[in-house]
């Protein structure tokens, strides 16, 4: 904990005073409580009632307004049906031409017919607009029209604005006999306007309809309609807006005026009857009542908004001082503190929210480390050292050094793509990982495809030269069994270890933000000329570690062998092939590509 935090919880604090006290009291003095909240369950429930009330009413007269629409259709349906009753034949095209005038004098709102056979080819047209014909036309088999009543019997198309002004919609009749072939008209919604024109909300009430984009198709204002797709953007938001509630909505009409509005379903057409009130007129008797309610309570809300917002302001600061400290502690600001001396638990939550930063900032501080250390040490021998710094501090110590190389590397990388030679580094720096985890050494770093480890430095052990060749056999034969997988890949790559022991200087070089704990001296220079002269799946050793394991692990002599930056000979020794596993396939190859030295 840092000086301030200390300090702050040497202070002797006042008396705390509860916030369920202050919190009482302010309701207490409020004392219109009562009257506001007998007011705002009248007003409630005068709401729901009023608003179920205009419910009932606007479901009613949409539901009518539905339902005459759906007679309008079927009676176009029906007479349509009765044009495709028998199959074509020759000569019926005169006939069929007097049927279709028939209805369209039967049924005013049809504006054209268009009869076609059963191969989809059109055999009789008429229409008030344009020019009558008959015989054969052209083929329509591959129109929606054709191929939804064939599909369904019965096709109400998407509603269309001619010139950008009346709404039309085409339906199409499939006989029950594919032989009848399929009658289309193409209907003016301009006629649904009396249906919708009659409908009356309260005083001021309406309805409309819409398509499914959201198209005007009839509005009491005729000339709404008239106006085609340039005026239906609106329709197509109170339609969106009212179709997401389950009941009557209070949503913002046409004219920018709020409305209580409801929704129904037209069967088969996709179209969406909409009635709307405006609220002015629907909750008339509500806002009176409120405005009795109001006049009473106001003195009261009066004082219940001081005290509320006297209160309020007493929070605030401390609330956002703590916020302040919660943002600065998560952008690592840890030396933050927060002084307040309320006497109640804000303070006491600012006492505790200090010890916390103060033990956040220490614990941090020793995670950064432990971090750094296990970046070149096992972890538990990084959390031993982080409790003992002296080990990481310049000293000259006996040290077992080992270097490991992989053999045929500079040819395999100039011969294979980035992908695959990462691929195969990712393996090997990961089994050189769990070797030197295994045996708690210390892993100096990667130089390449060259490695260097150390036993006994910067923590000591019993052995350290046994440990060091136990960790070289453990490292070579987890090597050895992914070259085998190399080998299988057709990759010729091998892998030699070399070990010395021998006084050496350790401790951390670099320089400010980064260090590196690292050994220098003769000892790892031998251990790295003994590392270029071993073969594939060989381990060297210097006369010192076979001294020191010779009852503990079976080492041959290979003779004495010029090392360079050494005046005279020195016999180097080898670990017994029975220590270590049998080559895999390959690895003669792979010895005989062995590089003079690849880091």
């Amino acid at each position: 904990m840092t000086d301030g935090a200390a300090q702050s919880s040497s202070c002797t604090m006042p008396p705390r005073r509860s916030l369920f006290c202050k919190y009482f009291a302010t309701l207490f003095v409020a004392a219109v409580v009562p009257l506001i909240l007998g007011a705002a369950i009248e007003a409630s429930f005068g709401y729901r009632d009023q608003r179920r009330q205009i419910s009932a009413v606007l479901q009613a007269d949409a539901r009518a307004a539905s339902d005459r629409i759906e007679a309008f259709t079927d009676g176009i349906r029906d007479q349509l049906g009765w044009m495709v009753q028998l199959p074509w034949s020759a000569g019926d095209d005169a006939q069929h031409k007097i049927d279709a005038l028939r209805l369209l004098q039967q049924v005013p709102a049809i504006v054209s017919v268009s009869l076609l056979d059963e191969t989809g080819t059109e055999r009789v047209f008429v229409s008030r607009l344009l020019l009558n014909r008959t015989g054969r036309g052209i083929d329509m088999s591959t129109d929606p029209a054709v191929q939804g009543a064939r599909g369904n019997k019965v096709w109400y198309g998407p509603v269309q604005y001619q010139r950008d002004s009346e709404p039309y919609m085409r339906v199409a009749v499939a006989g029950s006999l594919p032989a009848a072939g399929v009658a289309i008209a193409e209907v003016n919604l301009k006629l649904i306007w009396d249906v919708i024109a009659a409908i009356r909300i309260g005083e001021t009430g309406y309805a409309i309809v819409v398509d499914d984009s959201g198209h005007l198709i009839a509005h009491p204002d005729i000339s709404r309609v008239l106006r085609g797709r340039a005026s239906s953007g609106s329709f197509g938001r109170i339609k969106h807006l009212v179709g997401a509630a389950s009941g009557a909505a209070v949503i913002t009409g046409e004219r920018g005026n709020p409305v209580v509005a409801l929704s129904v379903q037209a069967a088969d057409l996709g179209w969406t009857v909409i009635a709307m009130q405006p609220t002015s007129e629907a909750f008339a008797s509500i806002r009176a009542a409120l405005w009795r309610s109001s006049i009473l309570i106001a003195f009261g809300v009066l004082i219940a908004l001081a005290l509320a917002y006297w209160r309020a302001h007493r929070m605030s600061g401390p609330i956002k001082q703590l916020e302040e400290g919660v943002e600065r502690i998560r952008t690592g600001q840890f030396e933050h503190r927060i002084k307040i001396f309320s006497g109640d638990e804000f303070q006491q939550l600012a006492l505790r929210f200090n010890e916390m930063a103060s033990e956040l900032a220490i614990s941090q501080q020793k995670s950064a480390r432990i971090e750094r250390l296990k970046q070149f040490l096992p972890s538990q021998v990084a959390e031993l050292v982080e409790h003992s710094h002296e080990l990481l501090e310049a000293q000259r110590r006996e040290v077992a050094v080992i270097f490991g190389d992989l053999r045929g590397f500079t040819a395999f990388s100039t011969r294979n793509e980035p992908d695959v030679i990462m691929a195969v580094m990712r393996d090997y720096y990961a089994a050189v990982g769990a070797v030197t985890t295994r045996h708690e050494a210390t892993l100096i770093g990667f130089d390449g495809d060259g490695v260097m480890l150390l036993v006994n430095a910067p923590v000591a052990c019993e052995q350290p030269a046994t440990q060091a060749v136990r960790l070289a056999i453990d490292l070579q034969m987890t090597v050895q069994s992914l070259a085998g997988r190399w080998c299988d890949a057709g990759h010729a790559i091998g892998f030699g270890v070399g070990v010395a022991m021998g006084p050496a200087t350790v401790g951390t070089v670099g320089y400010n933000g980064r260090l590196d704990y690292t050994a220098m001296g003769a000892v790892v220079n031998l251990a790295s000329r003994l590392c270029n002269l071993a073969k594939d799946a060989q381990i060297l050793a210097d006369p010192t570690i076979a001294g020191k394991v010779r009852d503990s692990v079976p080492l041959a002599s290979l003779g004495q062998r010029n090392i360079k930056g050494y005046d005279q000979a020195l016999e180097v020794f080898a670990v017994a092939p029975a220590m270590l596993p049998l080559k895999p396939p390959g690895s003669a190859q792979r010895g005989r590509e062995k590089e003079p030295q690849d880091h």
